[in-house]
């Protein structure tokens, strides 16, 4: 438990499983207005939203078919904004998400944390080892950081990341890693600020280099034991 917070930090039981995977996808689904907003601004989508009105109204000679394939293109710039954020849910939902004890709880090396504020669910945190760490390097890596909306500004964020920062030491890991977007400014700032570094970048799929928006990687490098506290 956290001193003087109105937030307690504890394990995962299988009773907060709903809670867990609601907070999850929509933490995931939050981040499709700005997706859609990075698609908006590319020159190619000016292109089309600009051309095919055109188009259609020289060859038809109606505003209103030009107006409503606006409209419909929209729409489409909405789907394609959702979809990357979409097939990562449905990927998590079907791998580590689909049993979390099984996941994170089994194993003495990983973790799975919710955070209560004022009796409800608030956050969650995941951390698993990394099987292909780099040779003398014990890595452990950070999952699905999310905290519901109307619990943004409580600390929650940090005191989730810290929680994970202090079971890597315990557990006798060398570094924290961890990977998010460039869509998602708020947890990116977030992890810089509490001393992660970043390592690389890299598009997750074709969706994402069309979108434009990479995945970040970073790297907390723990101290030894004999150096202090993270």
């Amino acid at each position: 438990i956290l001193p003087m917070a109105p937030h307690h930090i504890r394990k995962y039981q299988e009773t907060d499983r709903k809670r867990v995977l609601d907070l999850f996808s929509q933490g995931m689904f939050e981040h499709v207005p700005a997706t859609f907003r990075l698609v908006l601004k590319m020159p190619q989508t000016f292109l089309v939203l600009l051309g095919v009105p055109i188009a259609l109204l020289l060859v038809s000679g109606s505003w209103l078919l030009a107006l409503g394939s606006n409209v419909t293109l929209l729409v489409f710039l909405w789907l394609l904004a959702r979809q990357p954020w979409r097939q990562y849910v449905v990927m998590c939902l079907q791998t580590d998400l689909a049993d979390i004890n099984k996941s994170y709880l089994r194993a003495r090396g990983s973790c799975f944390w919710v955070a209560e504020s004022r009796g409800q669910m608030a956050g969650i945190v995941g951390a698993l080892p990394v099987e292909d760490s780099p040779p003398g390097r014990k890595q452990l890596q950070l999952f699905h950081l999310s905290v519901a909306l109307e619990n943004r500004g409580e600390g929650l964020g940090k005191a989730l990341v810290m929680t994970v920062l202090q079971f890597a030491r315990a557990q006798g890991y060398s570094e924290v890693v961890l990977e998010t977007s460039t869509v998602q400014q708020d947890a990116l700032t977030l992890y810089l600020r509490i001393g992660f570094q970043k390592t690389g970048e890299y598009f997750l799929s074709k969706i994402f280099r069309l979108l434009g928006i990479s995945i970040i990687q970073l790297k907390y490098c723990l101290p030894s034991a004999q150096d202090g506290g993270p």
